[in-house]
């Protein structure tokens, strides 16, 4: 099986991930023209429940597969990585089949008793397959980036993105004349049939690389007591913190939907009006801010076989190497989103969603943008380095503070919405500074404060041409200077980062295609 260095693999998904944002607007920005706003409330309302029960199937066991099937690589030991998968694959589904029928038998009293709005139901019905389907899939990647191949994982993102954005749109529009409630429904079939595109193309690659693996050599390894361990046990013993950590995100999430919901009720909002308000917040605002982690996405998924291969070895020198590359660049790359939606939200808003009202929302929580991108690697790093119990700790606190903060502020009528994104901002800055700490007391790395002074002003050079070239209107179309005055500005901070050292050519040498070019 073909096997990547971490930047390569990086580097992969990056790409992939990069098509899948981008293709991703697709239907952030039509489906609230097919079924407004509060359709879309509808539809992001049954996400925290299938997020709490995807975290039960899946929350630890694809990195459990990744890191020990990474480490198992290491040892040359592949009759083990075949126990794993194997074990991986039937306790996942097991737990899929249990999680399903209880999602059917209690989505009625759901929908009913802790929502506010019972329109959901169909959506919640239509929701139920995701469960075996998402589940099997993410075996299928925690084994491929194990291996080190990040290749399928790229693709069957893809493909889930493209059918996805079809089927959701196609859906929604057949069903919209049954009511909005039926549309939202149809808008969840689409992320159905997309999930099911994604799966095909993982189970027929693993069939490829099998056919092909078949007569390469087996080898034992007995030399390390763990690998004595029966595979169940260890499986459990590396997912479980790592479930509970996510779990505790999951419930966040949904304990978070419930409170702001009911929140916005006491604050004297009508339902309808909170439905809409909610989903312009999780449904547009946040997968705007969200838009960079394309990179930290990939560079988490990377960095836990690259630090666990690493820390098997004693490489300690290696795991401060990858550590640096993975937050520089997620630094580098979240920077100038920050930048321009910040400057720019009202001109976003009301180019994509045709809603300027939305804009104060994206506004205040754009600087906030940075936080979240440089708390992916540092979760992965614990998880990697066998402290999944921290960083449960770490998400915890935030959470418990974040929901306090919704119950107090967004009851008040002169906040309400902004209420309940003003303890997300607290939420996010307060875990990623945990987490930060957490990674310095175990393993000493933390980020040159230089770094963050370069960027820094880097960010109000790119800021100040930006504005200019907005302010000048060189062209009539609103929509084509704000994109002249993103893309020149942003070639600005590029070069500065060169001119500061913070990148340089053999960085960019490393991204596919592109690369070759500077090499």
């Amino acid at each position: 099986m073909t096997k990547q260095t971490f930047i390569k693999g990086a580097m992969i998904l990056l790409a992939a991930g990069i098509i899948n944002r981008l293709l991703g607007f697709v239907p952030r920005i039509a489906l609230p023209r097919i079924i407004g706003a509060e359709g879309v409330g509808l539809y992001q309302l049954s996400y925290p429940f299938l997020t709490v029960m995807l975290t039960v199937i899946t929350g630890g066991i694809p990195l459990a597969i990744t890191k020990w099937t990474a480490e198992a690589v290491s040892r040359g030991d592949s009759t083990r990585v075949k126990q794993i998968f194997r074990t991986a694959m039937g306790l996942t589904i097991v737990l899929a089949i249990v999680m399903t029928a209880a999602l059917l038998l209690f989505a009625k009293w759901i929908t009913t008793h802790l929502l506010t709005d019972s329109r959901v139901y169909q959506t919640f019905l239509v929701m139920t397959p995701l469960m075996l389907i998402i589940g099997v899939s993410s075996v299928y990647r925690g084994y491929f980036q194990g291996m080190q191949n990040m290749i399928p994982s790229a693709a069957s993102q893809i493909i889930e993105t493209v059918i996805r954005i079809i089927g959701s749109l196609t859906f929604a529009s057949l069903l919209l004349p049954r009511g909005i409630e039926w549309a939202a429904a149809g808008a969840m079939l689409g992320v159905v049939a997309g999930e099911i595109g994604a799966l095909a193309v993982l189970l027929w690659t693993y069939a490829k690389e099998r056919g092909k693996s078949k007569s390469a050599p087996k080898h034992e390894s007995d030399d390390l007591p763990e690998e004595n361990t029966p595979v169940l046990r260890r499986l459990l013993g590396l997912s479980i913190p790592v479930t509970g950590s996510r779990m505790v995100g999951s419930l966040s999430y949904l304990l978070e939907s419930i409170l702001t919901a009911r929140s916005l009720a006491a604050a004297g909002i009508a339902t309808g009006v909170a439905t809409a308000q909610y989903g312009a917040l999780q449904g547009m605002i946040i997968p705007l801010l969200l838009l960079p982690t394309a990179l930290t996405f990939s560079l988490a998924s990377s960095l836990v076989p690259s630090l666990s291969e690493a820390a098997a070895k004693g490489d300690k020198a290696s795991i401060h190497i990858r550590m640096h590359q993975s937050m520089r660049l997620a630094l580098v790359a979240g920077a100038p989103f920050v930048v321009v939606m910040w400057l720019f939200a009202e001109p976003i808003c009301r180019l994509l969603y045709n809603q300027a009202d939305i804009a104060p929302m994206l506004q205040l929580i754009a600087p906030i943008g940075i936080f979240i991108y440089l708390q992916a690697p540092l979760q992965a790093a614990l998880q990697a380095l066998n402290k999944p119990g921290t960083a449960l700790m770490n998400t915890f606190i935030g959470a418990a503070v974040k929901l306090v903060l919704i119950v107090m502020l967004a009851s008040k009528p002169e906040l309400g919405i902004y209420g309940a994104l003003i303890a997300i901002n607290v939420n996010i800055v307060l875990v990623t500074v945990l987490h930060g700490i957490s990674v310095l007391r175990f393993i000493g790395f933390h980020m040159q404060v230089l770094d963050f002074v370069k960027v820094g002003a880097a960010m109000i050079v790119m800021g100040a041409a930006a504005r200019w070239m907005m302010n000048t209107q060189p062209l009539s179309l609103e929509w084509i200077n704000l994109m002249l005055a993103c893309m020149i500005s942003g070639i600005l901070y590029l070069l500065l980062m060169v001119w500061m050292k913070i990148i340089d050519r053999y960085d960019i040498a490393r991204i596919p295609v592109l690369g070759q070019w500077f090499k």
